[in-house]
């Protein structure tokens, strides 16, 4: 009788811990809870009033605006990227992953931000020029900004028509019921809206990334063929070609300095 007196003695024991500690953790909630609550009171007390001056006097911001101004806060920077040429480099680095045969290196974190880089290296004489064009002089004072809106997408719009090819351009052109183009005229594609242009460049972009990727898988897949077919003559069927073909693509990569010849290749193909 006194194991099971001693063992009830121990339960008991153990159950108060817990009581005593469940106790003190609804204690602590209940105050925590309590004190965000007048917190949210004396918040919500007084009114909470804000203004945006526009500086006309006259024009007034009101929610619409606002709201529509917010809106476009949060798609620019997707707008921006793919008004760069930055969807041409993401997409290869992925295709030259998969074409290595590796999972998740490098991850994801870092050919976004190598893309990035590269993208501002390649789109930096272009920020330039929008900068001493349009944005420069209307902090100045010397343009409107109806102006400076339209000198601002002028180089922009010279980049994306000089990657963008002529069929796409017409492809959306026939959708959008207008004059397609027959001969290549600078001043006809400069007068193009961003509403044409922009679609026609990410199209063009995607073509050429995936040629591009097209081209990096082929010497891959020549390893890959070659190791599965000697692995075949000699008897390893069980054994994985890839786990055995990685290494020698990996030391191919290296030798011949793969990531330098990639990123040229990137480069100069926008030039």
């Amino acid at each position: 009788m006194e194991p099971q007196v001693l063992t009830l003695k121990k339960k008991t024991a153990k159950a108060s811990l817990v009581g005593k500690k469940w106790f003190k953790l609804l204690l602590v909630s209940l105050v925590l809870l309590l004190f965000a609550a007048i917190l949210a009171e004396r918040a919500f007390a007084a009114p909470v009033s804000f203004s945006i001056d526009t500086g006309g006097g006259e024009g007034g911001f009101d929610s619409m605006k606002l709201l529509f101004t917010f809106a476009l806060i949060a798609v620019a920077p997707s707008l921006l990227l793919m008004m760069t040429s930055f969807t041409r480099i993401v997409i290869v680095f992925s295709f030259l992953r998969n074409a290595l045969g590796l999972q998740q290196t490098p991850p994801n974190q870092i050919i976004i931000g190598l893309s990035l880089f590269l993208s501002f290296f390649i789109m930096y004489p272009v920020i330039t020029t929008m900068n001493e064009t349009a944005i420069t002089p209307y902090t100045n004072g010397e343009i409107t900004q109806e102006e400076a809106i339209e000198k601002v997408q002028l180089p922009l719009k010279e980049f994306m028509l000089k990657q963008t090819k002529v069929q796409d351009l017409n492809l959306f052109l026939s959708l959008s019921e207008k004059e397609q183009i027959t001969e290549i005229n600078t001043e006809q594609l400069m007068q193009l809206g961003l509403e044409v242009v922009v679609p026609s460049f990410i199209t063009s972009e995607l073509k050429r990334a995936f040629l591009i990727g097209f081209l990096l898988f082929l010497p891959f897949l020549v390893i890959d063929m070659i190791v599965a077919s000697t692995l075949m003559s000699m008897g390893m069927v069980m054994l994985p070609p890839s786990m055995i073909s990685l290494p020698f693509k990996l030391m191919l990569f290296v030798v011949v300095d793969g990531w330098s010849l990639v990123m040229e290749m990137l480069i100069r193909s926008f030039y």
